[in-house]
């Protein structure tokens, strides 16, 4: 019989493990708030190409487009324009990270319920599934930050408000176009069942942020685990690592530069796994807000893209992703760790 934890026996944990989280996410949200203020500018600049703005596509490929594109928004917008859905991006980081983390400890304590059964495999899982679940309660937040970013039209500003009234009420009309140039049939159109509620236009470009999560949390927990392992090998552990003051028995933990650099190398290697499908969602995302709101599928997307680009359409953007995710990684796994080594976890 596995000696491992059974939901119901797990509940205390989750429960410790909160507390856990919610004593050290202090400096975590306070970090993440400002490393996020301070890449707002280029993150509205990276959804803007990787969404195809009309009106910025032109300048995506260089570090000197991404300078001339903030230019043109400052310039049309002023300063507020650069933090364009930066509301919506503060609201998402403290429940995005509490559940991914704690979740993260829950899925891993069954998954890997002894040193013995601890393989790269489950490590991937259960950082795979911590992502996936997290992502599904924020991502309306996500949705709407990009949303707000996308909108370039200094006439018609939408506020937090509207900008959620009106994805809630977006619907493909009769008569329209699909992105294939082909009328759609309002017969055809008729045919498809539409949602009786609004709340499902929220999770537009849910399928791909699924399978880029995967990826994404799965490497990234498991890079981070992997490159502590290596840097608390013997050969090097005098100079990467202390001994734990809470428990001496416990694995030595890593000093603040080894730590850091860990989850600064989790960072690049989950944002480079899994950046092709973030672009085909930001697509997606955007998708009511174009044309004429058809909502296209993932294949249908990256044929657009490929059309578009080619494969370099698929990276679009991905210099900024790195300046952006790399710190915050290293950060975000820094704090989490410390925090476990201060409550003797």
């Amino acid at each position: 019989m596995s000696s491992g934890p059974v939901w119901p026996e797990a509940w205390p944990d989750a429960l410790y493990y909160a507390q856990m989280f919610l004593s050290s996410c202090r400096p975590l949200l306070t970090s993440a708030s400002q490393a996020k203020t301070v890449v707002g500018p280029l993150d509205r600049v990276k959804i803007l190409f990787q969404a195809s703005n009309p009106q910025f596509a032109k300048y995506s490929g260089s570090w000197f487009g991404v300078v001339t594109a903030m230019r043109d928004i400052s310039r049309q917008d002023g300063v507020r324009g650069l933090f364009r859905g930066h509301s919506a991006t503060l609201l998402r980081i403290f429940p995005y990270a509490a559940i991914k983390f704690l979740a993260y400890e829950q899925i891993r304590a069954i998954l890997i319920p002894s040193p013995a059964k601890e393989t790269p495999l489950r490590r991937l899982l259960s950082g795979s599934l911590a992502g996936v679940t997290s992502v599904f309660f924020v991502y309306p937040l996500e949705v709407i930050r990009v949303r707000l970013a996308f909108e370039t039209n200094h006439h018609s500003r939408s506020s937090l408000s509207s900008i959620c009234s009106q994805i809630y009420h977006e619907h493909l009309p009769r008569g329209s176009t699909a992105a294939s140039g082909i009328p759609v049939a309002d017969a055809v159109i008729s045919q498809v069942p539409r949602p009786r509620s609004g709340l499902v236009n929220f999770y537009r470009g849910f399928s791909p942020t699924l399978l880029g999560m995967l990826p994404y949390a799965g490497m990234s927990f498991l890079t981070h685990d992997t490159a502590g392992d290596w840097l608390r090998l013997p050969v090097i552990a005098s100079y990467t690592t202390n001994p734990n003051p809470k428990n001496p028995s416990a694995p030595p933990i890593l000093k603040y530069w080894a730590e850091l650099l860990a989850g600064g190398f989790a960072g690049l290697v989950s944002q480079t796994a899994s950046y092709p499908l973030e672009v085909i969602r930001r697509r997606m995302q955007v998708g009511g807000a174009v044309g004429d709101g058809h909502r296209l599928g993932i294949a249908e997307t990256a044929r657009s893209i490929w059309w578009e680009r080619g494969f370099r359409g698929f990276f679009v953007g991905l210099g900024i992703g790195y300046f952006k995710v790399v710190p915050m990684a290293a950060v975000s796994f820094y704090v989490y760790e410390r925090g476990k080594v201060i409550l003797g976890a």
